[in-house]
């Protein structure tokens, strides 16, 4: 299993990159909000370009806004993007979006809220290089992880089993609940490191 640190609460989003640059994370989780999709804002593009000169982990871009396609636009020349994921609840041509992120060169990731029904995934499996399954109500850092997840994750499993898609898990992650999202592929880990004493020893521990 893959890990992607989520530093949405850190209290100085620069140091803990530059804590997260010397562990053996794989991504920075950058999750992007604008006030509308969720009731939080956070990272405007101007940030996120600044933020990108500091780290040398590809960032995993998570889009909790209602017009991605704007905000991907000015991004798109940032080169540590590694995956940009945008959700399955926008009113927008989702189509449009995921082969616009495709031509830009970053991996297609498509999240999906707790209580979405699964089945509207289909129309987009083989578009897709990941499914963000959010295991807490987007917006908000430091929610505990819902139980009911593990079934959730079995489900979507079964359902993109004929496609190479990776399924990436987003809430509540830390040295408990990580033993119950198996067979995941990313696990999103937030608070449960960066409001940690040591994050370093926290990322460590959680890594065995």
């Amino acid at each position: 299993m893959e890990f992607s640190v989520s530093i949405l609460n850190s209290k100085d989003r620069k140091q803990m990159i530059e804590t997260l640059n010397n562990t053996d994370v794989s991504y920075i989780h950058m999750d992007v909000m604008d006030g509308k999709f969720v009731s939080q804002v956070s990272l405007p593009s101007d940030e996120l370009i600044e933020l990108s000169g500091y780290s040398n982990k590809d960032f995993d871009v998570h889009l909790m806004v209602e017009d991605p396609l704007s905000y991907i636009e000015e991004i798109k020349d940032i080169q540590n993007i590694k995956q940009i994921t945008i959700h399955l609840e926008i009113d927008k041509d989702i189509d449009s979006i995921l082969t616009k992120i495709k031509e830009y060169d970053f991996k297609v990731g498509l999240a999906i809220k707790p209580n979405t029904y699964i089945n509207k995934l289909i129309p987009y499996l083989e578009y897709i290089d990941t499914i963000l399954i959010m295991s807490v109500e987007p917006g908000l850092g430091g929610q505990p992880f819902i139980e009911t997840t593990p079934d959730r994750i079995k489900k979507i499993k079964e359902l993109t089993k004929d496609y190479k898609i990776s399924l990436e898990i987003d809430g509540g992650i830390n040295n408990e609940t990580i033993k119950k999202i198996a067979p995941a592929d990313i696990a999103v880990v937030g608070s449960y490191i960066t409001n940690s004493n040591d994050p370093i020893n926290t990322i460590n521990n959680i890594l065995k």
